[in-house]
Parts: C-alpha cells; sequence; structure tokens
C-alpha cells in the first residue's frame, strides 16, 4: 500500500512509526512531515487544508489510504474531498467534524443524545456572557466555539479571570474560534481520554491514556497542548469504560446517523470521572497528542490493520490486541512554552539513541539544520518508552529525557504521578 499521513506533529511521527511497522506499507508519504518523521518516511511539501490539492497529491502518486492527523483539514472538509474523488481516507468529513469545530454543536448533540456532560449555556454577545458568569460565579470553565489549536479553554478558579476570559476570547485573541463561546459548569473529578474507532456503524474501542495538560508539575500553571501522558489510564476502570460507550459514546453516534453525519475516523472522548461515572468533557476528531504516541507504542503495527478497517467501513471484522503492557510520553518543550519561546536552538543527544520497539523519541516541532537538530516549536519532543508496568516506562522515559542535552528546554518530572505517586 501507498500511504500518505497529513500532519507535522509528534502525533503524525507516532502514526507513521506505527505505520510502518506493518508489512503493509510499501511507501510511506507524511505532508508536510518534520525532521524525526524524515528519518522513516519521505516528506512532501502539500497545502494540507486544500481538499483538491491533497486529492490530486493522492493520485498522482498512487496513494491507497490516506489518514488525516490533525483537525484542521477535517475542519475543511478535506476528508469529503477525497471520498468524493473514490480515495479512501480515515477521518470525519466536515459535518461530522463539527463534534470537535463546535463546542456548541457538540453540547447539543450530548442533550439530544442523553449524554451525560457538563452544565452549560452558549453565547454570541459579550455582556449577556459577562452577566451570566457574575450570576454563576467561579469555579467556572470558559471555551471558544471554534478551533483553537487546543488553547481555547480557560478553567477560571475567580469570576474575574472568567470575565478576562470572555474579553480576551470576545476580543479577538482566539480569532473566528472566540467569536462564540460556551460557558460549562466546573467538573470535579479525574481526567481520562478514550479513544475510540468508529466507521459510520460499528464502534471499536482503542485504548485509553491520561494526558498532563498543565505546563508544571503537580498539574501547575497555565494549560498546554499536553505535557506528558500514558497508557492505560488506571482510572479508565473496565467499568468506567463500559460506562463511557453505553452513555456517551454510542448514544452520541446514533444521533450522528440519525442526522445523516455518519461519523468515521477516530474519536478521542475527553471525559472527567468521580466516583466511577464518566461525563463528558470534550470531544476531539483526531488522535490526541501526547496521548497518541502512548497508544501507537502499544498498538504497533497493527495500528495500521485498524485505520484501514475504519476507512473501509469493516470495523466489525477486525479487534484489538494488547499486550499487558504500559507506555509513558513526556514532552520536552521551549522554555517559555505556552507563552513565548525562543526558536533555533541546537538539540544534542538525538543521534545517538537506540529506538527500537520500546524506545522512542517521536519529534513534534524540530528542523534539521547542518546535520544537527534544531527546535522548532513549543512542544519539540516527545520522549516515550514501553514496558511491563507503569513504573519502569517512567523510569526508562525519563532516563531517555536526560541523556539529551537541549538546556533551552524543560519538561515535567511527574508524569504518571496519579497513578504511581
Amino acid at each position: 500500500m501507498n500511504i500518505l499521513i497529513l500532519g507535522s506533529g509528534g502525533r503524525e511521527h507516532a502514526l507513521a512509526w506505527a505505520v510502518k511497522q506493518n508489512p503493509k506499507c510499501d511507501r510511506l508519504i507524511v505532508a508536510p512531515g518534520n525532521a524525526g518523521i524524515a528519518g522513516i518516511a519521505e516528506c512532501a511539501s502539500l497545502e494540507i487544508e486544500d481538499g483538491g490539492a491533497v486529492a490530486r497529491f493522492s493520485d498522482e502518486n498512487a496513494i491507497d489510504l490516506v489518514i488525516v492527523g490533525p483537525e484542521a483539514p477535517l475542519a475543511a472538509g478535506v476528508a469529503d474531498r477525497l471520498r468524493d474523488a473514490g480515495i479512501s481516507v480515515f477521518g470525519p468529513g466536515l459535518d461530522a467534524a463539527k463534534l470537535e469545530a463546535s463546542k456548541a454543536f457538540t453540547k447539543a448533540i450530548c442533550d439530544a443524545a442523553g449524554a451525560p456532560t457538563a452544565a452549560y449555556a452558549h453565547f454570541t454577545d459579550r455582556a449577556a456572557a459577562r452577566a451570566y458568569v457574575e450570576a454563576q460565579g467561579a469555579p467556572i470553565v470558559i471555551k471558544a466555539d471554534g478551533l483553537a489549536a487546543g488553547k481555547g479553554v480557560i478553567i477560571a478558579q475567580t469570576v474575574d479571570e472568567a470575565l478576562d476570559a470572555l474579553d480576551d476570547m470576545f476580543g479577538g485573541s482566539f480569532g473566528d474560534a472566540g467569536a462564540e463561546v460556551v460557558i460549562e459548569e466546573f467538573m470535579e473529578g479525574e481526567e481520562a481520554s478514550f479513544f475510540v474507532l468508529c466507521d459510520g456503524e460499528t464502534v471499536l474501542p482503542i485504548g485509553t491514556a491520561q494526558d498532563h495538560k498543565r505546563v508544571g508539575d503537580g498539574d501547575t500553571g497555565p494549560n498546554t497542548g499536553g505535557m506528558g501522558a500514558y497508557s492505560p489510564a488506571r482510572v479508565m476502570t473496565p467499568e468506567v469504560t463500559q460506562a463511557a460507550l453505553e452513555q456517551i459514546v454510542q448514544p452520541t453516534m446514533v444521533e450522528m446517523v440519525r442526522r445523516g453525519t455518519p461519523y468515521q475516523g477516530v474519536l478521542f472522548v475527553g471525559l472527567m470521572i468521580q466516583n466511577g461515572a464518566p461525563r463528558l468533557v470534550e470531544y476531539n476528531v483526531r488522535f490526541g497528542d501526547p496521548e497518541c504516541q502512548v497508544l501507537m507504542m502499544r498498538l504497533g503495527a497493527q495500528a495500521l490493520d485498524l485505520i484501514q478497517a475504519a476507512a473501509e467501513g469493516r470495523l466489525d471484522e477486525v479487534q484489538v490486541n494488547w499486550a499487558d503492557d504500559h507506555a509513558l510520553t513526556v514532552v520536552l518543550a521551549a522554555r517559555g512554552y505556552p507563552g513565548s519561546y525562543e526558536k533555533g536552538s541546537v538539540i544534542g543527544g538525538l543521534d545517538g539513541f537506540k529506538e527500537d520497539s520500546k524506545h522512542m523519541v517521536f519529534h513534534a516541532g524540530t528542523t534539521r539544520k547542518d546535520g544537527q537538530y534544531t527546535a522548532s516549536g513549543g512542544r519539540v519532543l516527545g520522549v516515550t518508552a514501553r514496558a511491563s508496568s507503569l513504573s519502569e516506562a517512567r523510569e526508562q522515559a525519563y532516563g531517555m529525557v536526560d541523556q539529551i542535552d537541549w538546556p533551552e528546554g524543560f519538561c515535567r518530572r511527574d508524569i504518571g504521578w496519579r497513578a504511581l505517586d
């Protein structure tokens, strides 16, 4: 098979790594890719949010399957354009991608499906939103309705913080994503990520993980795109997983079919669990990052078989084969992230790594210049290890981190703390 992956981050490096393990893969192209991906696949310059351009490129390169990594091409309708061209694609169409592209849409789906989630209100007017916050009090959650690269959610501990968030969103800090705002009750509990594949009819759970969103140890500081993750998530017991599937995911998929927009691709189900009861925090219409890194590390070559079955409507024919193992990813980020940070610093120590099925450094924001890796993003590397226990996986991941020579970078030192500490 000739396979094209769209995207350039750590998620796409992990997907490329897993796909490459499968003997079905004859040729792998990633557009645009990054310096780490270039070591295992061809990288191509392509406007990935232009469905016509992606379809033409796929036709010219005899692509058998397109795997869409990030959310922006899905929200732009790239999967629809590929399907119209008769090209097999993994990822939902534009209408189904609203499960991530519009938080108000997701809330309406949850209402119709009876899926447990936070109480909410939807606003297009700043004054009305401010009045609502002042009446509700804090803590409270302020969300930009549209896509904001994982940064459009403010968990406000005070009313003033919530009002400032509203002013930022309606003032244009998040662009068009903040033109509408969803305000939610603050949910107590422990967060976890649940991943399922869907082919329009069948739903297949493929794993759980727990992300670490705050920038500092002990879940302190501002939210980020994710500073590390581990899989499986301890809090996702078989009972919690089954409840999430029966009460949240399956009713949502039924409602999407009822509306004439069946969902096809991976569904990231962000959950808040309290006293064994899951409630929906959010849906994403792609693999999470850095959760994808730990999932792919554990799934390996079978990831391609599962992705292909979802794209071809054959999920009822496949099953997930899990090893009794654990994986943990530590994100190395540029100092200053998630605020302003410098680009261009040299990262040493990467060329000497022995990477294998249990130890990988997934690149997220790197370039190759004059024979050296340099940092080109906020989250730069995802150092990942797999082992028979979570404690061993963490020990090995941090052992790898300590071999990397990058004074301009930093990481959290407590990934996995909820399960281990």
